[in-house]
């Protein structure tokens, strides 16, 4: 699995940061997807590796800016 840690700016509310998440679930198959307009930045977990172009795409598509993206391998962490 991977992680992508993705900045992201114009985010002013909660619908902003949906907005980014729904676009991101239609575009690829994620696991999880979490966007926090207070740190300015999106969080997406995935099966597989994705081209960072293609997330860049996107997200501005939906109006947003993209700034940094980094991508690292991601092992779910737990008791289970």
């Amino acid at each position: 699995m991977w992680k992508y840690t993705i900045q992201v700016s114009g985010m002013m509310c909660g619908m902003c940061e949906a907005h980014i998440n729904d676009a991101l679930r239609r575009a690829f198959p994620v696991k999880k997807v979490n966007s926090s307009r207070s740190n300015g930045q999106t969080v997406l977990i995935s099966e597989a590796e994705l081209d960072e172009q293609a997330l860049r795409d996107a997200i501005n598509a939906t109006g947003y800016q993209v700034g940094g993206i980094s991508s690292a391998p991601y092992e779910k962490k737990g008791l289970f």
